[in-house]
């Protein structure tokens, strides 16, 4: 059944403050639950809404847990897939995600979602962040979005969100896709990205390194990273050990820069 058919169905109105705009295109889900239902992987979807990915998820008999904020949403789930998932009916950026891993096992986990715009930065980052292991992650989001996970140094882009994301992920489009493949149409042009874990760890202080360095774009190492209780001095000598220049700006410098630094930065506490 169409996403279209579906609120008919239930009479359901898409709510546009919440981003639903559902996945409609046949090609593109299958591609995505290719890409997301990896054999004997649970999977945590963000933001089913009517179901297009998972339906067919849970007809791959995997563990599947969907994290959705509109309870119409979860209701149509509830009637159309019964037990086949289990549905958390809450906002993703304030659920326990602890919980939610546990109930699929507390193994490793593939995650999946269609994002909403307002709000894609910061549930990247919370899945970034939450130390979850996670294996692979199927995401798609506006596609000005996508460009600060695939930025490199200098970039307009980059942002301490890409230095992060690419220090546990192999970042990589998967597909674009129009404004036709959804229902309703969006105003914009989406993404498909894959995140592939690389078996990097994330070094404690990278996340204030890169929030500091990056505060004001326009001052330098040195100036910025004075903000985490370092005198110019010691922020200078710290930059210096690291092989780099103290006058150097954040969005030159490469992720393994970043990492450097956060490590070097760590010895000296």
């Amino acid at each position: 059944m169409t996403p279209r058919e579906l609120t008919i169905k239930y009479g359901i109105t898409p709510n546009k403050a919440l981003g639903q705009n559902f996945l409609a295109d046949e090609n593109a889900v299958r591609r995505i639950v290719s890409a997301a239902a990896e054999p004997g992987l649970p999977v945590l979807e963000i933001g089913p809404g009517l179901g297009a990915l998972t339906a067919p998820l849970v007809e791959t008999g995997l563990p599947i847990a969907a994290v959705e904020l509109d309870s119409a949403m979860c209701a149509v789930l509830k009637a159309e897939l019964g037990d086949g998932l289990y549905i958390v009916n809450e906002d993703f950026l304030k659920c326990d995600l602890n919980a939610v891993h546990a109930v699929l096992g507390g193994g490793e986990v593939s995650i999946v979602g269609n994002l909403p715009y307002y709000i894609t930065g910061a549930i990247v980052q919370r899945l970034v962040l939450s130390g979850l292991p996670i294996r692979s992650m199927t995401l798609m989001m506006q596609k000005e979005a996508s460009e600060r996970f695939t930025a490199k140094p200098c970039d307009k882009n980059y942002v301490p969100l890409t230095v992060l994301a690419q220090r546990l992920y192999t970042v990589r489009p998967m597909m674009d896709l129009s404004p036709a493949s959804y229902w309703p149409q969006p105003d914009v042009a989406s993404t498909v990205l894959l995140f592939e874990r690389n078996g990097n760890s994330l070094p404690a202080m990278l996340p204030r390194i890169v929030k500091a360095a990056f505060a004001m774009r326009r001052k330098t190492l040195q100036n910025n990273l004075s903000a985490l209780g370092l005198t110019k001095a010691q922020a200078s000598e710290l930059i210096v050990f690291c092989g780099l220049d103290p006058k150097a700006r954040a969005e030159t410098l490469s992720c393994s820069e970043f990492v450097s630094l956060a490590e070097a930065f760590e010895s000296m506490r």
